[in-house]
């Protein structure tokens, strides 16, 4: 079993928890366990830590602002191939270009409010991880 993490974004949450429902059944569809679940607003300081990697990027300051304005469902997910199924059920990273059905093509706004973030890969999913929930 792969462990893998799953953020819902802030405009999501706002939106109520119909949606948050419906992204966490597509999820529970594909097979995948939550290990660990649990809605909060994240600090700067850990969203700046956890996007670590784009902070010499142009839109790493917006990136921070956007995560911090509202509070997110933070998930542990498992299951076989977790990081690589977890991303193809999510789509691209443009919802423009997100693969039709997947959750960035039915909830994605923009971008920025692309209405989830799923771990690159199984590093990322275990400092993510790590960061979130303490693992």
């Amino acid at each position: 079993m792969e462990r893998t993490y799953f953020m819902i974004k802030p405009e999501i949450v706002a939106a109520g928890g119909q949606r948050i429902g419906d992204i966490l059944a597509i999820v529970n569809t594909a097979d995948f366990r939550v290990t660990n679940l649990h809605m909060r607003q994240l600090d700067r300081a850990l969203v700046e830590e956890f996007y670590a990697e784009h902070k010499d990027k142009p839109f790493f300051g917006a990136l921070c602002d956007y995560i911090t304005s509202g509070p997110v469902v933070a998930v542990g997910l498992e299951r076989d191939n977790a990081v690589s199924a977890l991303r193809e059920l999510i789509g691209a990273t443009n919802p423009v270009e997100a693969a039709t059905g997947t959750i960035r093509d039915i909830f994605g706004a923009s971008l920025q409010n692309n209405a989830v973030h799923a771990s690159a890969n199984s590093g990322d999913a275990s400092r993510e991880l790590g960061l979130v929930f303490g693992e």
